[in-house]
């Protein structure tokens, strides 16, 4: 196990397996208190998409602070084996699902349910991150009616976008990570 781990709640402390290889990027350890103290009480009984899931340690830390239900999605298969291993490792695996599927294509499909939050931490340099909010501002039923997207990308990937069916309300820095918050627009 590497040094990731579960900053708070029910399973504070739990230490996570890595992906093996360097196939992911973990979130650090300072991003994802920052993002989760953004967060704050509102993540009591929400529902959380982590996409591009990695660890899962963004889907198990909202979990773990009271989150009801988060739904991981990766398409390797060394990360949906980690993400069932932290888990079963917290003891939070009874309010997950983990789907090995293809972000971009599943968001694609007609919703299941509504995410209040929407988790997008893609493979850097390639603009899925872009992709992926262009699926999800073609179907926005993914998202509760407050619902946020968070983007996790390096800051030189950043590219202001004027949005048709999104606006981006914040953005937060954190060394060679950027946070970017998004929502529906209210005057659609």
């Amino acid at each position: 196990m590497a040094g990731l781990r579960v900053n708070s709640g029910i399973a504070k402390g739990r230490k996570l397996y890595s992906v093996p290889g360097d196939s992911t990027r973990p979130i650090t350890d300072r991003t994802k208190v920052s993002l989760f103290n953004i967060l704050g009480n509102d993540l009591e009984d929400a529902t959380f998409l982590d996409l591009f899931a990695g660890t899962g340690s963004v889907g198990i830390e909202a979990l773990s602070r009271g989150s009801q239900f988060c739904r991981f999605l990766d398409i390797n298969h060394q990360a949906i084996e980690t993400i069932r291993k932290n888990l079963k490792l917290t003891e939070l695996d009874g309010k997950a699902e983990v789907l090995k599927k293809n972000a971009i294509q599943y968001l694609g499909m007609a919703p299941d349910r509504q995410f209040d939050y929407i988790y997008i931490a893609p493979p850097q340099y390639k603009d899925l991150w872009l992709k992926t909010l262009q699926v999800i501002e073609e179907h926005l039923d993914w998202l509760s009616e407050d619902g946020w997207i968070i983007v996790q990308i390096h800051p030189v990937e950043y590219k202001n976008i004027a949005w048709k069916r999104l606006v981006e309300f914040d953005q937060r820095r954190y060394g060679s990570t950027l946070l970017a918050f998004l929502k529906v627009a209210e005057n659609m």
